[in-house]
């Protein structure tokens, strides 16, 4: 089992990064493998990083040969998703937005299909775009066909769309609380939905 995390903050260690940090943590005590990828350094290699929709079905061709394919091929792979940006003007981050964008190959071969999803969101202030950021990233793995890891039942609960901070994060403690529960939840569902990835479908991949 693998849970991976996508740091779509433009800071390597900011308070988005704290977050994921903490939810990746708490997955991995459940015993499944857990990486993470800093979006914007993978991004920025890129000569076009942007998606023009060059090419339909999408070939893939805008980063052969580079690390982002190497990223997409783990994303592939992946049984879980922990999804981390900041607000941006009520929405995610230009990164992460560019990043998956460009997963659009992955969608025509329904490589994450069935994969857990979960999202984490941080702010400058309490009400600050926080849960409209939460149903960006939701929407982007809806349209892949993913499984999102919701709300739960008792005081364990990760919130209602996903982990919300308000900066700093290190001092946000109930924050800080939710990404360790969402974290484990979203290993928990990749554990328990395991059956409906072992046949995914790959499909074939686009000639060019």
């Amino acid at each position: 089992m693998i849970i991976l995390g996508l740091n779509g903050s433009p800071h390597r260690q900011g308070n988005t990064a704290a977050l994921l940090k903490v939810a990746l943590e708490a997955a991995g005590e459940l015993g499944v493998q857990t990486e993470e990828v800093f979006v914007q350094e993978i991004m920025e290699k890129l000569d076009r990083p942007y998606c023009t929709a060059c090419s339909s079905p999408c070939t893939g061709k805008c980063y052969r040969g580079t690390e982002l394919e190497q990223v997409f091929k783990r994303l592939g792979e992946a049984d879980g998703v922990l999804m981390a940006s900041p607000v941006y003007f009520g929405t995610a981050s230009a990164q992460l937005k560019s990043f998956w964008d460009k997963t659009r190959r992955l969608r025509g071969e329904k490589r994450l299909l069935n994969v857990v999803g979960g999202a984490i969101s941080s702010g400058g202030s309490r009400f600050g775009g926080q849960e409209t950021t939460l149903r960006a990233l939701h929407s982007m793995m809806l349209i892949q066909g993913m499984l999102i890891a919701g709300d739960c039942y008792d005081e364990k609960a990760p919130g209602h769309h996903g982990v919300c901070s308000q900066q700093p994060t290190e001092d946000d403690s109930y924050a800080l609380k939710r990404a360790a529960v969402l974290g484990k939840r979203v290993a928990q569902v990749s554990l328990a939905t395991g059956s409906l990835r072992q046949n995914r479908p790959l499909g074939r991949p686009p000639k060019g």
